[in-house]
């Protein structure tokens, strides 16, 4: 099966492309040209629509990572998943498989209402259709701890709740889904593991064997209620195997850092 990669070369992109080159034809998206790789690499954009019939030629499937949360999202997320969307419907692809957020359904945030709005542009679209939606990775959880640390101690809400899975985990229920054919389903999909931010932060200092303390902050409104109550965790099975300890382990090896 040849399969389409948008989105190649980002945080899931770069973990999905290994994982489907055992089994499948990978052929990955990216905005610049590329090369020195076994990958065949081609040249489109979501946001222009520029290279996009090209890169869905002759393709039987669409595995769709690709997103932008800080800018344009809205060129990209939504009217670019249409454009998509309508050229692979154009050259008969048959099976399109959305990654998503877990959670852009009701927690109340500007980039979740596009990824919202994306998978509605493919449920509503002509090429039948399969979506994952996952919660967050350990990779982004530890960059906010660090931006939330910047300044000293570690500011946060004690009680949000997050459910970190592996991007591993996560490339290999695509692959999954991709050799099981349209489901038609949005499917969610969470590590082995629901935090409280409080626990995140105790086991992400003890790693890093630092003693920044962490000074409480509630999420006022709407979004802190939506967090507190678990709008970014799931209960869906199954779940992905390596926790926010393996993370930490594999990041820090012991040696801890401040």
């Amino acid at each position: 099966m040849r399969v389409l990669v948008t989105g190649a070369s980002g945080r899931l992109g770069r973990v999905v492309l290994p994982r489907l080159r055992d089994g499948f034809a990978v052929r990955a998206v990216s905005r610049h040209p590329r090369g020195g790789s076994d990958v065949e690499w081609v040249v489109a954009d979501l946001a222009t629509g520029e290279g996009l019939t090209a890169a869905v030629a002759e393709v039987e499937a669409v595995l769709h990572l690709a997103s932008s949360p800080t800018r344009r999202t809205h060129e990209v997320d939504v009217l670019g998943t249409r454009r998509l969307v309508e050229a692979a419907g154009q050259a008969g692809v048959g099976h399109l498989v959305f990654v998503s957020i877990v959670g852009v359904d009701r927690v109340p945030f500007g980039y979740y209402r596009h990824k919202l709005a994306a998978e509605q542009v493919v449920t509503a679209g002509p090429v039948p259709w399969s979506i994952l939606r996952a919660t967050q990775f350990p990779e982004f959880l530890e960059e906010l701890l660090r931006a939330a640390g910047r300044l000293g101690p570690v500011i946060g809400d004690p009680a949000v709740l997050a459910q970190p899975v592996d991007p591993a985990d996560v490339a290999a229920r695509l692959a999954g889904m991709l050799a099981a054919g349209p489901s038609y389903v949005v499917e969610e999909y969470g590590g082995p593991q629901v935090l409280r931010f409080d626990e995140a932060v105790h086991a992400w200092r003890a790693a890093r064997r630092s003693r920044r303390p962490l000074l409480r902050v509630r999420i006022p409104g709407r979004l802190g209620r939506a967090l507190r109550a678990g709008g970014l965790t799931t209960t869906a099975t199954p779940t992905g195997t390596r926790t926010w300890a393996d993370h930490l382990a594999d990041t820090y090896g012991g040696t801890g850092r401040r």
